[in-house]
C-alpha cells in the first residue's frame, strides 16, 4: 500500500486523528486500499510522518463507522463496501438534505438568496473552466448556506456526520459531477426563490441521489467491486 506524496507529513495539530481518519476514509472510498487489506499502524504512521497514537485512534474511529474491522492479533482490515452500502449512504443524505432544504425555503431572505446565487455563479464558472476542485468548494458552500438557513442545527449536524463518509475531494474526481451539480443547483435555487418548500426539498433529494449514482459509477470504474480499474 502506498500513500500519495501529498498526503504524507500531515504534521501535528488539534484533532490529528480526525484528519488521519479522513485521509484513510478517502483512500478506501477511492479504491486505493481494498477490502481485506490490512492497515498496519507502523506503516501508516511512517508514511504520514506522525506517531502511531493518532493512527490507532483514527482506525478505531473508522471501525465504529464500519470502514474497517479488527481481527484479534492480526490488526485492522478494510471492510467490504458494497454498491448497496454506498447507495444507502446517499439515500440517507438525500432524505436529510431534502428536509433541511424544505425548511430553508420558508426562511430564505433576499440577502441569503443573493449570496446563494453568487455561490452558484462561482460553481458554474468553475465547472465551465474544468476546475473540479473549485466546483467542489463552491458546492460545499452552496449546501452549507442552505443548511444554515434551515435553522435546524441538530439535523444539520446529523447530515454532516453522514456526509463525511464521502470524503472531500472525491466528487471532484468524478468526471460528470461538476456539470450535473451545476444543473441541479439551478433547479434548487429556483424552488428556493419561489418559496416552495416541497419543490425545493424534492429537487435537493433528486440532486443527492444523482450525485450518489455518479459516485457509484466512478467507484465501479475504479474496480471497487472487482474487475480491472479504468486507466
Amino acid at each position: 500500500m502506498a500513500i500519495p506524496r501529498e498526503q504524507r507529513g500531515l504534521g501535528l495539530r488539534p484533532q490529528l486523528s480526525d484528519e488521519v481518519a479522513s485521509r484513510i476514509r478517502e483512500m478506501i472510498m477511492d479504491g486505493r486500499v481494498r477490502p481485506g487489506e490490512y492497515l498496519r499502524l507502523e506503516r501508516l504512521a511512517l508514511e504520514f510522518g506522525i506517531s502511531v497514537t493518532p493512527v490507532r485512534e483514527a482506525l478505531q474511529s473508522l471501525r465504529s463507522e464500519g470502514f474497517v474491522h479488527l481481527e484479534p492479533r492480526r490488526g485492522f482490515v478494510v471492510t467490504p463496501l458494497s454498491r448497496q452500502d454506498v447507495g444507502d449512504l446517499f439515500w440517507v443524505q438525500a432524505a436529510i438534505a431534502g428536509e433541511l432544504t424544505a425548511r430553508a425555503a420558508a426562511r430564505m431572505t433576499a440577502d441569503r438568496l443573493a449570496a446563494l446565487a453568487d455561490t452558484q455563479a462561482g460553481l458554474e464558472r468553475a465547472a465551465a473552466a474544468g476546475r473540479a476542485d473549485l466546483a467542489e468548494e463552491r458546492n460545499h458552500a452552496f449546501h452549507r448556506s442552505i443548511n444554515l438557513a434551515a435553522g435546524s442545527a441538530k439535523l444539520a449536524w446529523t447530515l454532516a456526520a453522514v456526509a463525511r463518509y464521502v470524503p472531500r475531494g472525491l466528487y471532484g474526481r468524478v468526471p460528470d459531477w461538476p456539470g450535473s451539480a451545476a444543473r441541479d443547483h439551478r433547479l434548487i435555487l429556483a424552488a428556493l426563490r419561489a418559496g416552495d418548500p416541497a419543490a425545493a426539498g424534492a429537487e435537493m433529494r433528486a440532486h443527492i441521489v444523482r450525485s450518489g449514482e455518479l459516485v457509484i459509477a466512478y467507484l465501479e470504474r475504479r474496480g471497487m467491486w472487482g474487475g480491472a480499474p479504468d486507466t
